[in-house]
Protein backbone atom coordinates (compact mmCIF):
# COMPACT_ATOMS: atom_id res chain seq x y z
CA UNK A 1 0.00 0.00 0.00
CA UNK A 2 3.07 2.48 0.89
CA UNK A 3 4.96 1.26 -1.84
CA UNK A 4 4.64 4.42 -4.27
CA UNK A 5 5.74 6.61 -1.29
CA UNK A 6 8.76 4.11 -0.70
CA UNK A 7 9.73 4.70 -4.48
CA UNK A 8 9.53 8.08 -3.99
CA UNK A 9 12.41 8.58 -1.02
CA UNK A 10 14.57 5.77 -3.03
CA UNK A 11 14.40 8.47 -6.08
CA UNK A 12 14.97 11.45 -4.27
CA UNK A 13 17.36 9.96 -1.16
CA UNK A 14 18.59 6.81 -2.56
CA UNK A 15 17.09 5.24 0.43
CA UNK A 16 17.19 1.72 0.71
CA UNK A 17 14.33 0.56 2.81
CA UNK A 18 15.43 -2.75 4.47
CA UNK A 19 18.33 -0.54 6.18
CA UNK A 20 15.95 1.28 8.68
CA UNK A 21 13.37 -2.11 8.54
CA UNK A 22 10.36 -1.45 6.24
CA UNK A 23 7.79 -1.47 9.11
CA UNK A 24 9.53 2.06 10.69
CA UNK A 25 9.25 3.59 7.39
CA UNK A 26 6.10 2.63 7.02
CA UNK A 27 5.14 4.54 10.59
CA UNK A 28 7.13 7.23 9.29
CA UNK A 29 4.61 7.34 6.45
CA UNK A 30 1.96 7.09 7.98
CA UNK A 31 2.59 9.66 10.10
CA UNK A 32 3.23 12.15 7.73
CA UNK A 33 -0.20 11.20 6.07
CA UNK A 34 -2.45 11.64 9.29
CA UNK A 35 -0.62 15.05 9.66
CA UNK A 36 -1.92 16.10 6.57
CA UNK A 37 -4.70 14.43 6.44
CA UNK A 38 -4.56 12.15 3.73
CA UNK A 39 -6.13 8.85 4.25
CA UNK A 40 -4.97 6.96 0.70
CA UNK A 41 -1.76 6.47 0.00
CA UNK A 42 -2.04 7.37 -3.73
CA UNK A 43 -3.03 10.97 -2.88
CA UNK A 44 -0.14 11.19 -0.58
CA UNK A 45 2.21 10.43 -2.98
CA UNK A 46 0.74 13.25 -5.41
CA UNK A 47 0.59 15.44 -3.40
CA UNK A 48 4.55 14.75 -1.93
CA UNK A 49 5.33 15.02 -5.89
CA UNK A 50 4.29 18.20 -6.19
CA UNK A 51 4.25 19.42 -3.22
CA UNK A 52 8.23 20.19 -1.90
CA UNK A 53 7.97 21.52 2.25
CA UNK A 54 6.15 18.07 2.77
CA UNK A 55 8.53 16.12 0.78
CA UNK A 56 11.31 17.56 3.34
CA UNK A 57 9.01 16.81 6.33
CA UNK A 58 8.86 12.60 4.74
CA UNK A 59 12.70 13.26 4.75
CA UNK A 60 13.11 14.35 8.45
CA UNK A 61 10.78 11.48 9.44
CA UNK A 62 12.91 8.82 8.01
CA UNK A 63 16.71 9.96 7.71
CA UNK A 64 19.13 8.74 10.61
CA UNK A 65 20.84 12.11 12.33
CA UNK A 66 22.88 10.60 14.69
CA UNK A 67 26.33 12.21 15.98
CA UNK A 68 28.39 13.87 18.68
CA UNK A 69 31.76 16.21 18.62
CA UNK A 70 34.84 14.10 17.59
CA UNK A 71 33.23 11.02 16.77
CA UNK A 72 36.05 9.03 15.99
CA UNK A 73 39.04 11.36 17.06
CA UNK A 74 41.86 10.44 14.84
CA UNK A 75 39.96 10.96 11.87
CA UNK A 76 40.04 14.70 13.19
CA UNK A 77 43.98 14.57 14.13
CA UNK A 78 44.48 12.94 10.43
CA UNK A 79 43.07 15.70 8.84
CA UNK A 80 44.38 18.34 10.76
CA UNK A 81 48.02 16.69 10.29
CA UNK A 82 47.62 17.44 6.85
CA UNK A 83 45.71 21.27 6.88
CA UNK A 84 48.53 22.22 9.11
CA UNK A 85 51.04 20.96 6.60
CA UNK A 86 49.12 22.47 3.12
CA UNK A 87 48.15 25.67 4.44
CA UNK A 88 51.33 27.53 5.22
CA UNK A 89 52.58 26.75 1.61
CA UNK A 90 53.79 30.03 -0.44
CA UNK A 91 50.57 30.61 -3.10
CA UNK A 92 48.45 28.13 -1.43
CA UNK A 93 44.60 28.67 -1.53
CA UNK A 94 42.45 27.75 1.51
CA UNK A 95 42.26 24.40 2.46
CA UNK A 96 38.61 22.95 1.25
CA UNK A 97 36.84 20.82 3.26
CA UNK A 98 33.35 19.22 2.68
CA UNK A 99 31.13 17.37 5.27
CA UNK A 100 28.41 15.59 3.49
CA UNK A 101 25.59 14.80 5.02
CA UNK A 102 26.56 17.51 8.52
CA UNK A 103 23.52 16.40 10.45
CA UNK A 104 23.51 18.80 13.40
CA UNK A 105 27.05 20.04 12.70
CA UNK A 106 28.95 18.00 15.22
CA UNK A 107 31.41 16.52 12.55
CA UNK A 108 32.13 20.07 10.58
CA UNK A 109 32.27 21.63 13.66
CA UNK A 110 34.70 19.39 15.26
CA UNK A 111 36.63 19.64 12.06
CA UNK A 112 36.98 23.40 12.92
CA UNK A 113 37.82 23.19 16.11
CA UNK A 114 40.95 20.44 15.61
CA UNK A 115 42.11 23.05 12.69
CA UNK A 116 41.75 25.78 15.13
CA UNK A 117 43.61 24.00 17.85
CA UNK A 118 46.35 23.09 15.32
CA UNK A 119 47.29 26.59 15.30
CA UNK A 120 45.81 27.80 11.29
CA UNK A 121 43.78 30.91 11.63
CA UNK A 122 40.16 30.83 9.90
CA UNK A 123 41.57 32.05 6.09
CA UNK A 124 43.42 29.09 6.24
CA UNK A 125 40.53 26.75 5.53
CA UNK A 126 36.96 26.80 4.13
CA UNK A 127 34.58 23.97 5.67
CA UNK A 128 31.41 23.57 3.75
CA UNK A 129 28.32 21.36 5.40
CA UNK A 130 25.53 20.20 3.58
CA UNK A 131 22.61 18.21 4.50
CA UNK A 132 19.08 16.89 3.45
CA UNK A 133 17.21 17.66 6.77
CA UNK A 134 16.78 21.73 7.12
CA UNK A 135 15.18 20.63 10.30
CA UNK A 136 19.08 19.63 11.07
CA UNK A 137 21.04 22.61 9.53
CA UNK A 138 18.58 24.87 11.51
CA UNK A 139 20.00 22.84 14.16
CA UNK A 140 23.92 23.41 13.13
CA UNK A 141 23.30 26.61 12.84
CA UNK A 142 22.16 27.90 16.20
CA UNK A 143 24.81 26.00 17.73
CA UNK A 144 23.10 24.89 20.68
CA UNK A 145 23.90 21.12 21.82
CA UNK A 146 22.48 19.07 24.69
CA UNK A 147 25.07 16.65 26.91
CA UNK A 148 24.66 14.10 24.16
CA UNK A 149 26.35 15.36 21.76
CA UNK A 150 29.36 14.83 24.02
CA UNK A 151 30.04 11.52 24.61
CA UNK A 152 34.20 11.06 24.27
CA UNK A 153 36.28 10.25 27.41
CA UNK A 154 38.27 13.67 26.56
CA UNK A 155 35.97 16.52 26.45
CA UNK A 156 38.57 19.22 27.24
CA UNK A 157 37.43 20.77 24.02
CA UNK A 158 33.92 21.15 25.51
CA UNK A 159 36.32 23.73 28.56
CA UNK A 160 38.08 25.64 25.40
CA UNK A 161 34.89 26.02 22.68
CA UNK A 162 31.75 26.14 24.46
CA UNK A 163 30.02 28.36 27.29
CA UNK A 164 27.23 26.91 29.51
CA UNK A 165 23.55 28.50 29.36
CA UNK A 166 21.29 26.52 31.46
CA UNK A 167 21.38 23.12 30.27
CA UNK A 168 22.13 23.80 26.75
CA UNK A 169 26.59 23.89 25.61
CA UNK A 170 26.78 26.83 23.23
CA UNK A 171 29.35 27.16 20.47
CA UNK A 172 31.97 29.36 20.87
CA UNK A 173 31.28 32.14 17.52
CA UNK A 174 34.68 31.83 16.04
CA UNK A 175 34.21 28.17 15.44
CA UNK A 176 30.46 28.71 13.96
CA UNK A 177 31.76 31.15 12.00
CA UNK A 178 34.16 28.68 10.10
CA UNK A 179 30.84 26.76 8.53
CA UNK A 180 29.80 27.57 5.95
CA UNK A 181 25.77 25.35 6.01
CA UNK A 182 23.85 24.73 2.88
CA UNK A 183 20.92 22.50 2.00
CA UNK A 184 21.97 19.98 -0.97
CA UNK A 185 21.20 16.39 -1.64
CA UNK A 186 24.51 14.24 -2.47
CA UNK A 187 22.41 11.86 -4.36
CA UNK A 188 21.70 14.34 -7.61
CA UNK A 189 24.09 14.50 -9.77
CA UNK A 190 24.20 17.96 -10.29
CA UNK A 191 25.88 18.61 -7.20
CA UNK A 192 29.61 18.63 -7.99
CA UNK A 193 29.01 20.37 -11.23
CA UNK A 194 29.68 23.94 -9.91
CA UNK A 195 31.74 23.35 -7.10
CA UNK A 196 35.51 23.68 -7.14
CA UNK A 197 37.45 20.40 -5.77
CA UNK A 198 38.23 19.32 -1.86
CA UNK A 199 40.92 18.51 -0.26
CA UNK A 200 39.18 16.78 2.25
CA UNK A 201 35.62 15.31 2.44
CA UNK A 202 34.05 13.80 5.08
CA UNK A 203 31.23 11.27 4.07
CA UNK A 204 30.51 9.06 7.08
CA UNK A 205 27.91 6.79 7.56
CA UNK A 206 25.71 7.56 4.49
CA UNK A 207 26.78 4.89 2.22
CA UNK A 208 25.30 1.87 4.11
CA UNK A 209 21.68 3.22 4.05
CA UNK A 210 21.70 3.77 -0.08
CA UNK A 211 20.97 1.41 -2.17
CA UNK A 212 23.30 -0.23 -4.79
CA UNK A 213 22.57 2.56 -7.99
CA UNK A 214 22.18 5.55 -5.18
CA UNK A 215 25.70 3.70 -3.96
CA UNK A 216 27.34 4.25 -7.34
CA UNK A 217 26.03 7.84 -8.19
CA UNK A 218 27.60 9.17 -4.72
CA UNK A 219 30.79 7.40 -5.30
CA UNK A 220 31.06 8.82 -9.02
CA UNK A 221 29.99 12.30 -6.94
CA UNK A 222 32.67 12.06 -4.39
CA UNK A 223 35.12 11.11 -7.01
CA UNK A 224 34.39 14.61 -9.06
CA UNK A 225 34.21 16.57 -5.66
CA UNK A 226 38.24 15.40 -4.46
CA UNK A 227 41.40 16.98 -5.93
CA UNK A 228 43.30 14.52 -7.76
CA UNK A 229 45.60 14.25 -4.00
CA UNK A 230 42.28 14.37 -1.72
CA UNK A 231 41.51 12.09 1.47
CA UNK A 232 38.40 10.77 1.61
CA UNK A 233 37.05 9.91 5.01
CA UNK A 234 33.88 7.27 5.55
CA UNK A 235 31.82 5.15 8.31
CA UNK A 236 34.25 2.30 9.92
CA UNK A 237 31.91 -0.26 7.55
CA UNK A 238 31.80 1.80 4.60
CA UNK A 239 35.48 1.62 2.38
CA UNK A 240 34.37 -2.41 1.20
CA UNK A 241 31.30 -0.86 -0.40
CA UNK A 242 33.07 1.61 -2.92
CA UNK A 243 33.74 0.16 -6.14
CA UNK A 244 36.19 2.28 -7.63
CA UNK A 245 40.51 2.37 -7.44
CA UNK A 246 40.44 3.74 -3.52
CA UNK A 247 43.65 2.91 -0.72
CA UNK A 248 44.00 3.57 2.91
CA UNK A 249 45.50 7.02 3.52
CA UNK A 250 46.80 6.00 6.81
CA UNK A 251 46.21 3.55 9.23
CA UNK A 252 43.56 1.20 8.22
CA UNK A 253 41.56 2.71 11.52
CA UNK A 254 41.42 5.77 10.25
CA UNK A 255 38.65 5.05 7.47
CA UNK A 256 40.33 7.91 5.34
CA UNK A 257 41.04 6.80 1.41
CA UNK A 258 42.61 8.53 -1.27
CA UNK A 259 43.00 6.96 -4.73
CA UNK A 260 44.97 4.35 -5.83
CA UNK A 261 47.78 3.69 -7.24
CA UNK A 262 47.79 5.01 -11.28
CA UNK A 263 50.86 5.05 -13.03
CA UNK A 264 51.61 5.16 -16.57
CA UNK A 265 52.19 1.67 -18.45
CA UNK A 266 55.32 0.52 -18.38
CA UNK A 267 56.80 0.52 -22.38
CA UNK A 268 56.95 -2.50 -24.52
CA UNK A 269 59.91 -4.36 -24.18
CA UNK A 270 61.96 -3.91 -27.00
CA UNK A 271 62.08 -6.39 -29.89
CA UNK A 272 64.29 -9.32 -29.55
CA UNK A 273 66.64 -8.71 -32.86
CA UNK A 274 66.49 -11.41 -35.56
CA UNK A 275 68.82 -14.06 -36.21
CA UNK A 276 69.54 -15.58 -39.81
CA UNK A 277 68.77 -19.85 -38.92
CA UNK A 278 72.15 -21.43 -38.35
CA UNK A 279 72.88 -24.17 -40.69
CA UNK A 280 71.85 -27.68 -38.71
CA UNK A 281 74.56 -29.95 -37.43
CA UNK A 282 72.36 -32.44 -36.27
CA UNK A 283 72.10 -35.94 -38.23
CA UNK A 284 69.66 -35.67 -40.93
CA UNK A 285 66.17 -37.93 -40.09
CA UNK A 286 67.45 -40.67 -42.79
CA UNK A 287 70.99 -41.19 -40.48
CA UNK A 288 68.44 -41.05 -36.79
CA UNK A 289 65.85 -43.50 -38.19
CA UNK A 290 62.33 -43.33 -37.60
CA UNK A 291 62.49 -44.19 -33.85
CA UNK A 292 64.48 -40.43 -33.15
CA UNK A 293 62.20 -38.96 -35.54
CA UNK A 294 58.87 -39.66 -33.51
CA UNK A 295 60.57 -38.82 -30.53
CA UNK A 296 59.07 -35.11 -29.43
CA UNK A 297 61.13 -32.39 -27.66
CA UNK A 298 59.83 -30.60 -25.01
CA UNK A 299 61.89 -26.93 -24.50
CA UNK A 300 62.70 -26.45 -20.95
CA UNK A 301 60.40 -23.68 -19.30
CA UNK A 302 62.48 -20.18 -19.12
CA UNK A 303 63.35 -19.04 -15.70
CA UNK A 304 60.53 -16.52 -14.72
CA UNK A 305 61.54 -12.67 -15.76
CA UNK A 306 62.11 -9.89 -12.88
CA UNK A 307 59.76 -7.17 -14.13
CA UNK A 308 61.04 -3.55 -14.51
CA UNK A 309 60.25 -0.97 -11.41
CA UNK A 310 57.52 0.05 -13.84
CA UNK A 311 56.13 -3.09 -13.90
CA UNK A 312 56.29 -4.04 -10.44
CA UNK A 313 54.75 -0.84 -9.62
CA UNK A 314 51.75 -1.22 -11.43
CA UNK A 315 51.23 -4.75 -11.24
CA UNK A 316 51.39 -3.96 -7.36
CA UNK A 317 49.76 -1.16 -7.48
CA UNK A 318 46.54 -3.14 -9.36
CA UNK A 319 46.41 -5.23 -6.38
CA UNK A 320 46.09 -2.70 -3.73
CA UNK A 321 43.56 -0.98 -5.62
CA UNK A 322 41.92 -4.74 -5.61
CA UNK A 323 42.13 -4.32 -2.05
CA UNK A 324 44.39 -7.63 -2.74
CA UNK A 325 46.59 -5.80 0.41
CA UNK A 326 48.73 -8.78 1.33
CA UNK A 327 49.08 -10.32 -2.13
CA UNK A 328 50.40 -6.91 -3.07
CA UNK A 329 53.19 -6.84 -0.28
CA UNK A 330 54.31 -10.34 -1.54
CA UNK A 331 54.70 -9.24 -5.17
CA UNK A 332 56.81 -6.48 -3.73
CA UNK A 333 59.21 -8.57 -1.58
CA UNK A 334 59.64 -11.16 -3.89
CA UNK A 335 61.17 -9.24 -6.57
CA UNK A 336 62.37 -5.94 -5.00
CA UNK A 337 66.14 -7.62 -4.61
CA UNK A 338 66.14 -8.01 -7.68
CA UNK A 339 65.81 -4.51 -8.29
CA UNK A 340 67.97 -1.38 -7.69
CA UNK A 341 66.69 0.31 -4.55
CA UNK A 342 63.67 2.88 -5.09
CA UNK A 343 62.05 5.21 -3.20
CA UNK A 344 58.53 4.28 -4.79
CA UNK A 345 59.11 0.80 -3.96
CA UNK A 346 59.49 1.56 -0.57
CA UNK A 347 56.70 3.80 -0.18
CA UNK A 348 54.42 1.77 -1.80
CA UNK A 349 55.85 -1.08 0.41
CA UNK A 350 54.85 1.33 3.59
CA UNK A 351 51.45 2.06 2.50
CA UNK A 352 50.99 -1.55 1.93
CA UNK A 353 52.50 -2.76 5.16
CA UNK A 354 50.43 0.59 7.26
CA UNK A 355 46.86 -0.61 5.21
CA UNK A 356 47.73 -4.35 7.31
CA UNK A 357 48.01 -2.96 9.80
CA UNK A 358 51.54 -3.65 10.23
CA UNK A 359 53.03 -0.18 11.54
CA UNK A 360 56.61 -0.87 12.70
CA UNK A 361 57.28 -1.99 9.45
CA UNK A 362 55.50 0.48 7.76
CA UNK A 363 57.85 2.74 9.33
CA UNK A 364 61.13 1.01 8.73
CA UNK A 365 59.81 1.03 5.06
CA UNK A 366 59.22 5.21 4.86
CA UNK A 367 62.42 5.49 6.37
CA UNK A 368 64.07 3.59 3.25
CA UNK A 369 62.54 5.79 1.26
CA UNK A 370 63.73 8.89 2.46
CA UNK A 371 66.95 7.23 2.83
CA UNK A 372 67.10 7.12 -1.12
CA UNK A 373 64.80 10.35 -1.49
CA UNK A 374 65.10 13.03 1.17
CA UNK A 375 62.39 14.82 -0.47
CA UNK A 376 59.67 12.28 -0.40
CA UNK A 377 56.50 14.54 1.37
CA UNK A 378 53.90 12.24 1.10
CA UNK A 379 56.69 9.41 3.49
CA UNK A 380 57.27 12.79 5.70
CA UNK A 381 53.73 13.51 5.81
CA UNK A 382 52.93 9.53 6.82
CA UNK A 383 55.67 9.18 9.16
CA UNK A 384 54.30 12.50 11.01
CA UNK A 385 50.72 10.95 11.31
CA UNK A 386 52.69 7.37 12.64
CA UNK A 387 54.73 9.55 15.10
CA UNK A 388 51.05 11.10 16.02
CA UNK A 389 49.52 7.44 16.42
CA UNK A 390 52.54 7.16 18.87
CA UNK A 391 51.93 10.21 20.77
CA UNK A 392 54.95 11.65 20.06
CA UNK A 393 53.94 15.18 18.86
CA UNK A 394 57.18 16.51 18.93
CA UNK A 395 58.56 13.76 15.95
CA UNK A 396 54.95 14.66 14.35
CA UNK A 397 55.99 18.43 14.40
CA UNK A 398 59.37 18.06 12.96
CA UNK A 399 57.85 15.28 10.12
CA UNK A 400 55.01 17.49 9.57
CA UNK A 401 57.58 20.63 9.14
CA UNK A 402 60.03 18.57 6.91
CA UNK A 403 57.30 17.80 5.09
CA UNK A 404 56.41 21.82 4.26
CA UNK A 405 58.96 22.65 3.62
CA UNK A 406 59.69 20.26 1.02
CA UNK A 407 56.48 21.77 -0.22
CA UNK A 408 57.42 25.20 -0.79
CA UNK A 409 60.46 24.53 -2.39
CA UNK A 410 58.27 22.15 -4.85
CA UNK A 411 56.09 24.87 -4.84
CA UNK A 412 58.81 28.22 -5.68
CA UNK A 413 59.25 29.52 -9.15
Amino acid sequence: MLDGAIELLREWIGLDASTIGTASLARAIRGRMEAVGIADPEAFVAVVRDDVAERDKLVEEVIVAESWFFRDRQVFEFVATIAATLAPLPGRSPVRILCAPCASGEEPYSVAMALLDAGLTPGQFVIDAIDVSRAALERAARGRYSANAFRNADCSFRERWFRTEGSAAVLNERVVSCVRFAWANLCDDQFAADRSPYDVVFCRNLLIYLTTEARGRVERTLDRLLRPDGILVLGAAEPPILKGDWIPAGAASLFALRRGVHLPPAPPPPEPPVRPPRASLRPTQESRGPTASAMPTTPPAPPAATPTLAELLEQAGALANARRHLEALELCARHRVALPPAPELFFLMGMLHQSLGDLDRAEGCLHKTLYLDASHEEALLSLALLARQRGDTRMAETYRQSAARVLARKAAP
